[in-house]
């Protein structure tokens, strides 16, 4: 997103929540927070601005892939400069919770959350969720035969006509979730039918592009990547639509990105200040007004995009955070399986 537009959208965002204010104290001098993020830069880039405006705390910010941070800051470990990380998915958390990285998060800032989206340990707190789903092609599928479940695209009827994304850091806690649902033999036997049927993309933006141009009939994404898709393009540049997996099938999974404070932070109170404005209801209405993330807002009572189906509809299989797990056995899996 260009400055100026940036810019435009900050302005925007004010004028929308109009006056109000976090209730946190203004700093008297400047500080300075180091904030790692795996979530979209631009949208990023705008609360960061809105914080530093409603708290004079400047953040400098370190983009990257979530798998790729996350095994930055363990190498990084006690030597790393950043106060905060704001995960892609949930496991990437739950790794540093593993081994002792991050701090508690203070008890006013877990409490605006629902539970289940954050750390039992109260390690790191969700911010926002988003549904994994199959984008189809219209012309080259029909909504009545799309599959019952994630694991009937690895049966052969799906040859050549799906695509995935295996490297893409949003890939991983699929995995993770056939894994806990469905064990390891079942699920390596999947990745391999996905191996042999699937056309392989480097990102879900190349998945969802290609099937809504028609090179492939389906693929595997989270509805955001689609969302943002018809934003850009318009009603009259889509040619494809998405299927929810119903009644709990491990392909409906919801992942939760969320943050957590280091333990190595140098600026600890700024980091916690930074933790409860990312929960507060203007942030997380930033989060859902905006025409770049189009995830779901975590926080009560703040209303997600028109876009995506409603949060309350979804049907996402039953597992903790914890029993997602962070990561480690999907990464190994999917080499064995020939897609890394």
């Amino acid at each position: 997103m260009a400055k100026k537009s940036l810019t435009v959208f900050v302005l925007a965002f004010e004028l929308l929540l109009g006056a109000a204010t976090l209730g946190l104290p203004t700093v008297g001098q400047a500080e300075t927070l180091i904030l790692y993020s795996a979530q979209h830069p631009q949208t990023v880039k705008a609360l960061a601005a809105d914080f530093q405006a409603q708290t004079g705390i400047t953040i400098k910010i370190r983009s990257g892939e979530g798998p790729a941070l996350t095994a930055q800051l363990v190498v990084e470990g006690k030597a790393s400069p950043a106060d905060v990380y704001l995960a892609s998915n949930s496991p990437e958390l739950m790794q540093l919770e593993g081994k002792n990285m991050l701090s508690s998060v203070a008890p006013a800032t877990l409490a605006d959350i629902p539970a289940q989206f954050s750390s039992a340990k109260g390690q790191w707190v969700g911010v926002m969720a988003r549904e994994n789903v199959l984008v189809y092609n219209l012309k080259l599928a029909r909504a009545e035969t799309m599959p019952a479940s994630l694991m009937d695209l690895a049966d052969p009827g799906w040859k050549g006509r799906l695509a995935i994304a295996p490297s893409d850091g949003d890939f991983l806690p699929l995995v993770s979730a056939v894994l806990a649902v469905k064990g390891e033999a079942a699920t390596l036997a999947w990745l391999k039918g996905l191996r042999t049927n699937a056309q392989m993309f480097d990102d879900n933006e190349g998945v969802v592009a290609a099937v809504n141009r028609g090179s492939v009939a389906v693929g595997v994404i989270n509805s955001y990547y689609w969302a943002r898709l018809k934003t850009e393009l318009g009603d009259k540049g889509m040619f494809s639509a998405l299927h929810h997996f119903g009644h709990g099938d491990v392909g409906a999974l919801v992942n939760v990105c969320g943050v957590g404070q280091l333990k190595s932070a140098k600026n600890s109170d700024a980091a916690q200040k930074f933790l409860a404005y990312l929960v507060s209801a203007r942030a997380q209405t930033l989060f859902a007004t905006n025409s770049i993330t189009y995830e779901y807002p975590l926080r009560r009572g703040v209303a997600s995009s028109a876009l995506l189906k409603p949060f309350k509809d979804l049907t996402p299989p039953a597992l903790t955070v914890e029993q997602l797990g962070d990561n480690s056995q999907a990464a190994r899996l999917l080499r064995t399986a020939g897609l890394l």
